[in-house]
């Protein structure tokens, strides 16, 4: 069935409405949709490297925005909505136990996770059911999407085909690196 739904987003991808299907893929891959945004943004960046940036922008908006409906969704919807969502993915234990380090960690778990191979939407739905305060989750949203979907856009922009390769079967570890990055810098800042 992925595969399917895959070479469908695929098709999109060399449509003359491209930059909205790629909206509208990140926007509901925030909060409930299995793939995930890179499906459709590495072959609309390698098409067009000069419009890199501008994918990676449409990408990083409508996941933010995606993720405001995935936070509704943990915090008005969840037995109507949230429950059957994380239900398909089998994945309840991990969203109890991300709103447990919600309560605890906050913003740290949304920079983090949003640059990890978990879906996004556990992030979105999780912090939607602790309650975690919307502004906050907003920003961390902000930067985290963004700071994935650039990096992706960049290695595109910078390496072309050679990196489709790669990104798409190692884009959990070089996203999983970037945030080990990014956490070594802000704990740098804030104890150096």
């Amino acid at each position: 069935m992925l595969d399917k739904l895959y070479a469908r987003v695929l098709q999109h991808a060399a449509s003359p409405y491209a930059p909205f299907w790629l909206a509208a893929l990140a926007f509901a891959e925030a909060s409930f949709f299995p793939l995930p945004p890179e499906t459709l943004l590495v072959p609309m960046v390698l098409s067009q490297k000069d419009k890199a940036w501008r994918y990676a922008a449409i990408c990083t908006v409508a996941s933010v925005a995606g993720g405001l409906l995935g936070w509704l969704i943990g915090a008005v919807l969840l037995d109507t909505l949230a429950r059957p969502i994380v239900h398909f993915y089998h994945a309840e234990h991990t969203l109890v136990t991300l709103q447990d380090k919600f309560r605890q960690w906050g913003v740290w778990i949304i920079l983090f996770k949003g640059l990890t191979p978990i879906p996004y939407k556990f992030v979105t739905i999780a912090s939607g059911m602790a309650h975690f305060a919307i502004i906050p989750f907003m920003c961390a949203s902000l930067v985290t999407r963004g700071a994935r979907f650039a990096l992706v856009a960049g290695l595109l922009r910078r390496f072309g085909p050679s990196i489709q390769d790669f990104l798409q079967n190692r884009l959990p570890l070089v996203t999983g690196l970037f945030a080990l990055m990014l956490l070594g810098g802000f704990l740098a800042l804030r104890y150096l």
